[in-house]
């Protein structure tokens, strides 16, 4: 049985980057269901899941409700201790433990000065001070856990405490703030990664825009992987028969470095062409020839 997850909108709610990473990148089985920022209040939205009131939240298989982040964490670390979900280590399983803890209570300034918003990267943000404090102190932890480790993760594998800092990279990136050379390798490393592009690229596909994360700065190009070149085409003869997510007919196509593909619906093609290389079941089709 799967669980279902509850979440916002994916280029701006941080928290439900979180909960979804710990599902998503661990391979547990689940459904994911929008919460819309620009409709209802999320409470609202919630009403049938008492006593949610924020995204993420998490509906176990025996309909059990969790909604906060840290608790979705060590409940699924609980019931799924084969996921790697914290380090097997001791020494980097308390350490991941106590990162993570300070992530979800901590950075308060980061927080409020850069909400995340992957969809823009920005070239003329200048922190206050208290956020300079905030990205000192992620230099510092940073750079120890990785020391500890040996990375390339936090804490050797990737593991739920990557998970919480995940959007702490979105806002690195996203705001073009100065972290030292340990701690821009840990960045990129999150920046490569396909399930935090896949997210990224959701969020391109659903194009949402919410007027009150915008910020009057001047943009630039988003600082992760260039994606491949691709776009959306109505006509032409896909090289392939069957979607590759569902296996269903083929009728939505798309253009990758000149090559026409085909998906079964508009959000798969819209996603795949944000950027084709975060799709491993696209890729396997694209490589394949």
């Amino acid at each position: 049985m799967n669980y279902s997850i509850f979440i916002g909108d994916y280029t701006y709610s941080s928290w439900s980057l979180r909960g979804w990473l710990l599902l998503h990148r661990f391979g547990l089985p689940y459904t994911s269901k929008m919460v819309p920022f620009d409709k209802d209040s999320v409470a609202n939205q919630l009403a049938d899941l008492k006593p949610a009131k924020t995204v993420p939240t998490v509906v176990t298989p025996e309909s059990d409700v969790i909604w906060d982040s840290l608790a979705i964490a060590e409940e699924l670390a609980s019931r799924h201790p084969e996921a790697g979900i914290w380090p097997s280590d001791p020494s980097l399983r308390s350490l991941a433990r106590n990162l993570a803890a300070e992530m979800h209570s901590g950075f308060m300034s980061l927080r409020d000065q850069c909400p995340m918003n992957l969809s823009v990267s920005y070239s003329d943000f200048t922190p206050s001070e208290q956020t300079q404090v905030d990205l000192a102190r992620l230099d510092l932890i940073w750079s120890f856990a990785l020391e500890k480790s040996g990375g390339p993760w936090l804490c050797g594998e990737y593991s739920a405490v990557d998970a919480f800092f995940a959007p702490v990279v979105g806002r690195i990136a996203g705001y073009g703030l100065k972290v030292n050379a340990a701690a821009q390798a840990y960045v990129d490393h999150h920046l490569a990664d396909p399930a935090f592009r896949q997210w990224r690229a959701m969020g391109t596909a659903r194009n949402v825009g919410l007027p009150w994360y915008s910020r009057d700065f001047t943009t630039k190009p988003w600082p992760g992987p260039a994606p491949l070149n691709a776009r959306v085409v109505e006509k032409g003869t896909p090289e392939n028969d069957a979607c590759p997510y569902s296996g269903k007919p083929a009728t939505h196509l798309f253009e990758v470095e000149g090559r026409v593909f085909g998906v079964c619906n508009d959000f798969c093609r819209a996603k795949t062409v944000a950027d084709p290389a975060a799709w491993p079941a696209f890729m396997a089709l694209y490589n394949k020839a």
